[in-house]
């Protein structure tokens, strides 16, 4: 059975015209942040990091927990420190932003970390034209033991050159 967030959770139904309130509930992301208006190469790159992770935990839960499901879609947190800037004179490279793919809450820490550490190494680094060296490095910003999964911050660090 294939879980489908958009058909089983309310928040991501919406009525044509009909705008309500709702309750959203605590959920988890892949999350990429940035500056400047859409259609940029930031905001491009960000988009083509996010998807290659949220299939692998995807394919990862289906193998390893017996738990398949729809990828969601992409969402984006917008703002400016002047909000003038937003919402009046639209100067969108002013524009600060967060796109997000939702996870599922069976998905833990571990297998977010496996899936990022293939994406840097088999996708990002050699369709740099790079190739690993050294040993892999990881900045763990986050106390494991203090915050909750979905927050946990990590730096990933990879060797390389080119070949």
């Amino acid at each position: 059975m294939k879980t489908d967030f958009k058909k089983d959770l309310d928040c991501y139904r919406a009525a044509l015209g009909k705008p309500r309130i709702i309750e959203v509930p605590t959920m988890q992301y892949l999350m990429v942040d940035g500056r400047g208006a859409p259609g940029t190469e930031s905001f491009t790159r960000a988009i083509e990091s996010l998807y290659p992770v949220a299939y692998r935990i995807k394919f990862a839960s289906k193998k390893n927990l017996d738990r398949d499901y729809v990828v969601p879609p992409l969402e984006g947190l917008w703002w400016a420190d002047d909000m003038d800037v937003f919402t009046t004179s639209h100067d969108k490279s002013q524009w600060s932003w967060t796109l997000m793919i939702m996870v599922p809450d069976w998905i833990d820490a571990s297998m977010f970390s496996a899936a990022v550490v293939r994406h840097l190494h088999d996708e990002f680094i050699p369709s740099q034209g790079l190739a690993l060296t050294g040993k892999h490095h990881e900045i763990y910003l986050s106390d494991f033991r203090r915050v909750e999964p979905a927050r946990l911050r990590t730096i990933l660090r990879q060797p390389c050159t080119a070949p």
